[in-house]
């Protein structure tokens, strides 16, 4: 799991410097549904929504949204980390949900994302769906 967290932290953070995150469940719903081929990655934080019906609802239709589009999926289990990451400074980001859009054709493709993506399809393989990962400590 070390490395699925460090792959993922690493995958983030290139997808944030080069403006291919989109962060909010309303805002990745929003990218789903105008290019859901121009996703690569969905990420659902886990931490903090058990108690909300309407989020829990939300993070079931973007996980069959995700199977039926080939979309690989994880959930993170600490808001706060992931919201550190992928938000600006001193800034709170609605993180329960955020995605990662596939990098240009002109570019490299990220080595952290493959590994994930590896990830995911081993998972699979084993009947777990939506895998758990741990983002690691700083």
């Amino acid at each position: 799991m070390v490395n699925e967290g460090k792959s993922l932290s690493e995958a983030l953070l290139s997808a944030k410097a080069e403006g291919r995150l989109t962060v909010g469940v309303y805002e990745c719903a929003k990218i789903m549904n105008e290019d859901p081929d121009s996703v690569s990655f969905c990420l659902l934080a886990t931490d903090d929504f058990e108690c909300d019906i309407a989020l829990q609802i939300h993070f079931t239709l973007i996980q069959a949204f995700c199977f039926d589009n080939d979309i690989s999926i994880v959930r993170v289990n600490d808001l706060k980390r992931l919201n550190a990451l992928v938000g600006g400074k001193g800034q709170l980001e609605d993180a329960h949900c955020v995605l990662i859009t596939n990098p240009t054709e002109d570019s490299w493709e990220d080595p952290a994302l493959e590994k994930l993506h590896l990830f995911c399809e081993e998972s699979r393989s084993y009947n777990e769906w939506v895998p758990e990962i741990t983002l690691p400590k700083r």
